[in-house]
């Protein structure tokens, strides 16, 4: 038998790290961070549990990673949404929408990651957060803003204080409350992105995680 290529050798390292991303939101979501073991990470994969050292350098880093691609993957599932607009008003309103829907829909998960910021590693610099930082950056960008180096930081702290206090346990604020006050800050229309009363109940939301993580097998791949 001949040796793998290089290629596929790359894109089987690349779909281990999409399981293994996956498997991370999943279980924490389920569990909680302090119940989900790397151990139990690497079963849900179906990877071997030396590989996960591999890709991360521990479960914190593995976990912020997961949970960074899950919010740059909505954020752009929100953005982009049908019908698709260059109009900045109505992607801040998009993405301030999509990061509160996670706050709504993933609490424990989103919880858990808050938490985890407070650690002294703070965020972890990695693919998922560089590219949460852009669509944000282009988003103040297209809004209108003169000066995105000082703006783009001031909504991710004005979107990270929201998720906290919708997130507090036992005085949680309503996300509907929040946003108001995020909409009135920005001078953004209620109208604008998903209305609280607009958008489809609990049970109609897809709760299926696995769009957001590339673990198929790509067409020529081998």
């Amino acid at each position: 038998m001949s040796p793998r290529s290089a290629s596929v050798n790359e894109e089987l390292r690349r779909r281990s790290r999409e399981r293994l991303l996956q498997a991370a939101v999943e279980l924490v979501g389920e569990r909680g961070f302090e119940a989900t073991t790397l151990g139990d990470i690497a079963d849900r994969a179906g990877s071997a549990r030396g590989l996960v050292s591999y890709y991360f350098p521990g479960k914190r880093q593995l976990v912020q990673s997961a949970v960074h691609r899950l919010m740059h993957r909505t954020l752009e599932e929100g953005l982009e949404r049908e019908p698709r607009t260059e109009d900045g008003r109505e992607r801040l309103a998009r993405a301030i929408d999509a990061v509160l829907g996670l706050a709504r829909d993933q609490p424990v998960l989103m919880r858990q990651h808050m938490a985890g910021l407070l650690q002294g590693e703070g965020f972890v610099q990695c693919p998922e957060q560089r590219r949460l930082s852009e669509l944000l950056g282009d988003t103040v960008a297209r809004y209108g803003s003169q000066n995105v180096p000082a703006d783009y930081p001031m909504l991710r702290a004005l979107l990270m204080g929201a998720v906290y206090a919708a997130l507090v346990p036992g005085v949680p604020m309503p996300v509907p409350l929040l946003r108001a006050e995020l909409f009135e800050r920005y001078g953004l229309d209620w109208e604008l992105g998903v209305p609280p009363e607009s958008a489809p109940d609990a049970e109609q939301r897809v709760q299926d995680l696995s769009r957001f993580f590339a673990t198929e097998e790509r067409p020529g791949t081998p």
